[in-house]
């Protein structure tokens, strides 16, 4: 990296905006990026980023990110199981990256206000 000391500078972001910024980013020392990529389907990541006409820009920016992964030290893309909204795409989600040079972690979706917990939650050993 350019800062002395730092072995790894990362970003989390849902990638709208990462391919315009990336060569000022790796300009400055990024090497890792965590993209939240929550669905496969462009009407649901719309929804998500509250933004029209996106196009799926997220799914577009892992393939960018995964073609250029000599560059950068590590590429990982979260993705939020939610009951209701994107439990059927978990194996989607496999499928578009088993064969790209990144890590995906699928999180538990949990809720919480501060006082009260939702329960419609998709638990783990389901």
């Amino acid at each position: 990296s350019k800062l002395e000391g730092l072995k790894t500078i990362a970003v989390t972001t849902n990638g709208i905006n990462l391919t315009r910024l990336l060569p000022r980013l790796k300009e400055a020392g990024l090497n890792a990026i965590n993209i939240s990529l929550d669905t496969l389907v462009p009407a649901k990541f719309e929804f998500i980023v509250r933004r029209k006409g996106t196009n799926l820009s997220c799914k577009a920016t892992v393939l960018i990110l995964a073609g250029c992964h000599e560059c950068l030290l590590y590429l990982q893309v979260n993705c939020v199981v939610m009951r209701g909204f994107n439990e059927d795409e978990v194996l989607d989600f496999v499928d578009f990256t088993k064969d790209l040079p990144l890590d995906v972690r699928f999180i538990e979706y949990m809720p919480f206000d501060g006082k009260y917990c939702c329960f419609e939650i998709l638990p783990g050993q389901k």
